[in-house]
C-alpha cells in the first residue's frame, strides 16, 4: 500500500475512534509539548509538515505521519539542529518578530505567507517567500512588503485560501491594538502565481463583540458543506492573573463569498479556556488553522502550557489538533487527538 494511502487510512481510523465521543464536552490535551504558537499543518509528500512563530530559528517545522507523534525537522547537514525553513530574510525584514507562517502549494512550488517586522518602519508587515519544497528554503527577495497597512497600525496574520473556482485570496488582520486603535480582517484577491495582492482589501469583520475584548485576528477561511466560514480568533492572547486563565478563544462567521459579506455566529466563541475538575485546564485555544485528509477534516491550535491546576507551567504554547466536524451547517469541534 503507497505510504500517502497508509497515512489517510490511519488519519481515518483515528478520527473514527474519537468522532463517537463527540457528543460529550470536548477534551484536548496537546499533542506536542513544546514552544509551537500559530501553528499551521499541511499534508506534504506524503506526511504532515506543521509551521510556527519563531523561536530561536525563522521558521520552525515539524513533522509527523499520524498527527499525534511530532518531531522537528532535522537540518540535513547537522541532524542534531532544527532546520530553519527560511534561513535568510527578505531585504525589508528585520530579524526576530517573523508571525504566523502559512503554506500553500501553488503549481509546482511553496508559498509561505508571513508576518514579519518592517526594517525601517515600525509595524508588522506580510510577505511571500517561495521554495521547491515544503521543508524550504522559503527565499523572499522583495524590497517591499506584500501587505502593510501602516495607518491602521500594520498588518498581521496571512491566510492563503484557493476558492473553488481556482481563485486566490488572502485574509489577514489590520493590527490596530498595538497603537489603541480598532481590529478588523480584510480580504483581497491575490494574483493567479499568488505573489501579489490585487484590487483593494475588503473590510470582512470588526472587534465589536463584547468577548472579543477590541481584538479580533488570525483569520481562517474554509468551505465548508453549506458555503464559506471564516474562522478567527479573539481577546488578550495572554493569561489573566485574577482569573488564572487566558480569554483568548476561538470564533467563526458565516459569509456569503470569499469576501464577504461576513455574520459572527451566535454561539460564538465555539472554542475558549476552561479549568474543570475532568476535563483539567485549557488556557487561550486559538490561532486555529484547518485542513483536510480527503474526506476528514481537522483543526489545529495552540494553547497555553498550564498545570491540571490551571497554573501557568512554562511561557510556551502547546499544538493541538482535533476533528472539526459539521451539524446543520455549523463546525463543532470533536475530542482532541492524543496518545493511545
Amino acid at each position: 500500500m503507497p505510504v500517502l494511502s497508509r497515512l489517510f487510512r490511519s488519519a481515518a481510523i483515528l478520527l473514527a475512534g474519537v468522532s463517537a465521543g463527540a457528543d460529550a464536552a470536548p477534551s484536548f490535551v496537546p499533542v506536542y509539548k513544546d514552544n509551537f504558537p500559530d501553528p499551521f499543518v499541511v499534508v506534504a509528500r506524503n506526511q504532515f509538515v506543521a509551521y510556527a512563530t519563531n523561536d530561536g530559528i525563522n521558521l520552525p517545522m515539524l513533522a509527523s505521519r499520524d498527527l499525534i507523534n511530532w518531531a522537528p525537522v532535522a537540518d540535513p547537514a547537522n541532524p542534531g539542529k532544527r532546520l530553519d525553513g527560511m534561513p535568510t530574510l527578505a531585504p525589508w525584514v528585520k530579524e526576530g518578530r517573523t508571525w504566523a507562517p502559512e503554506v500553500m502549494q501553488v503549481g509546482k512550488r511553496w508559498h509561505l505567507y508571513y508576518t514579519a517586522n518592517h526594517r525601517k518602519r515600525d509595524g508588522q508587515c506580510l510577505g511571500v517567500a517561495v521554495a521547491d519544497s515544503p521543508f524550504g528554503p522559503f527565499r523572499d527577495t522583495s524590497t517591499e512588503p506584500m501587505v502593510c497597512q501602516f495607518e491602521l497600525g500594520g498588518t498581521i496574520d496571512a491566510n492563503p485560501f484557493r476558492d473553488a473556482d481556482g481563485k486566490l485570496y488572502l485574509y489577514f488582520k489590520s493590527d490596530g491594538n498595538r497603537i489603541g486603535k480598532g481590529t478588523a480582517l480584510w480580504g483581497q484577491q491575490m494574483s493567479a502565481d499568488g505573489l501579489k495582492v490585487i484590487g483593494r482589501p475588503v473590510e470582512i469583520s470588526k472587534d465589536d463583540k463584547s468577548w472579543e475584548m477590541r481584538v479580533i485576528e488570525a483569520p481562517t477561511m474554509v468551505r465548508s458543506p453549506t458555503g464559506y466560514v471564516m474562522f478567527y480568533s479573539a481577546g488578550f492572547y495572554g493569561w489573566n492573573a485574577e482569573d488564572r486563565l487566558s480569554p483568548y478563544a476561538m470564533g467563526y462567521a458565516t459569509c456569503a463569498g470569499p469576501l464577504g459579506p461576513c455574520t459572527d455566529a451566535k454561539e460564538n466563541p465555539i472554542l475558549h479556556s476552561y479549568r474543570e475538575r475532568e476535563a483539567g485546564c485549557l488556557s487561550g485555544p486559538g490561532h486555529q488553522s484547518v485542513f483536510r485528509v480527503r474526506e476528514r477534516t481537522f483543526i489545529t491550535f495552540h494553547a497555553w502550557a498550564a498545570t491540571i491546576a490551571c497554573r501557568k507551567l512554562e511561557d510556551e504554547r502547546y499544538l493541538y489538533v482535533a476533528p472539526l466536524l459539521w451539524q446543520d451547517g455549523k463546525p463543532r469541534l470533536g475530542v482532541g487527538l492524543r496518545a493511545q
